[in-house]
């Protein structure tokens, strides 16, 4: 069985830049543990591990949709509507988060 390759917007760096950097911060990693954790996902993005891909072009336009749509009910940030908005645009069928939100609004949007 052949690995799974994964998407990597620009989103998705954006947040492993920071979630890297609190790890950092928070004393959990060291920086040049971090630094290795960079140089390794750049080596997963080279051997196509990782899938580099632009922004969605409508992806802005369908988190403010699920914004207005799910927010009231499901308290949705941004951030939460914006991840499944890429999903979505990218017609992903799964979606993978920790996030709570997230995974509550990916299911009502039809994503397992």
């Amino acid at each position: 069985m052949s690995a799974a390759r994964l998407w990597f917007t620009p989103l998705h760096n954006a947040e492993w830049g920071h979630a890297l950097g609190q790890h950092v911060f928070r004393g959990q990693l060291s920086l040049s543990e971090s630094q290795r954790m960079h140089a390794r996902m750049e080596d997963h993005q080279r051997t196509g591990r990782w899938i580099v891909l632009p922004m969605p072009e409508h992806a802005f336009d369908l988190c403010a949709d699920l914004a207005r749509r799910y927010g009231p009910k499901l308290g949705v940030r941004t951030l939460d509507s914006l991840h499944v908005a890429c999903a979505l645009e990218l017609k992903a069928e799964h979606f993978w988060t920790f996030d709570e939100r997230q995974a509550k609004l990916a299911r009502a949007e039809g994503l397992k």
